[in-house]
């Protein structure tokens, strides 16, 4: 699907790339925003883990899942639709994915108590990451819904849940992390007045 044989093309020395559809955009287009984003939260979840790859438990392996769908996720916006016909089935997210992660937030949300405040990112190092990335995905999720709203463009409106659900599925998970909520660290509302 993919060959890379060379990293560097020059193409971008204009400040201009690539979409899937051959057309080119300048490099702070809203939609290369959003899938750049996109991307950046993936590279968050990488980094988260690096914490959570030699723990007991799911989440390691539905934060690999996940890694993979942003990755579709990122295809998916980097092609947009056009009223001329692919020359290949562009790949889009599905309603199956979201279902997917749906389950996976579900399953790990069962062991959590309910929340009584905020949650201030921390109390474990996977915790912290699993943070970051969540708000890296919310911002990604913001450059989506406002592409979505630009006239002439489109967004997959699964794309658009998948997206509110991998913040959604981050939150829970760095609960899960911080042994299932015992070491997060909650706000005070006005504590340090």
């Amino acid at each position: 699907m993919v060959v890379l044989n060379k990293i560097y093309t020059k193409t971008g020395d204009d400040g201009s790339t690539a979409l899937g559809t051959g057309e080119r955009r300048p490099k702070h287009d809203l939609r290369v925003a959003a899938y750049g984003t996109v991307d950046e939260a993936n590279a968050c979840i990488g980094m988260a883990r690096i914490h959570t790859s030699g723990m007991d438990g799911p989440v390691d392996a539905m934060l690999a899942r996940i890694q993979n769908d942003l990755f579709d996720l990122g295809a998916d916006l980097a092609t947009p639709e056009t009223d001329e016909p692919p020359q290949y089935e562009p790949l889009r997210i599905i309603e199956t994915q979201v279902k997917r992660i749906e389950a996976d937030i579900d399953m790990l949300n069962a062991d959590l108590k309910p929340l009584r405040s905020f949650i201030l990112p921390g109390g474990s190092p996977a915790a912290a990451a699993l943070h970051l990335a969540r708000t890296v995905s919310r911002r990604a999720e913001r450059l989506m819904t406002e592409l979505a709203q630009t006239p002439g463009e489109t967004v997959n409106a699964q794309a658009l849940r998948y997206i509110n659900r991998v913040s959604d599925f981050l939150f829970v998970a760095s609960r899960a992390v911080n042994e299932n909520g015992a070491r997060d660290v909650l706000w005070t509302p006005g504590e340090n007045r």
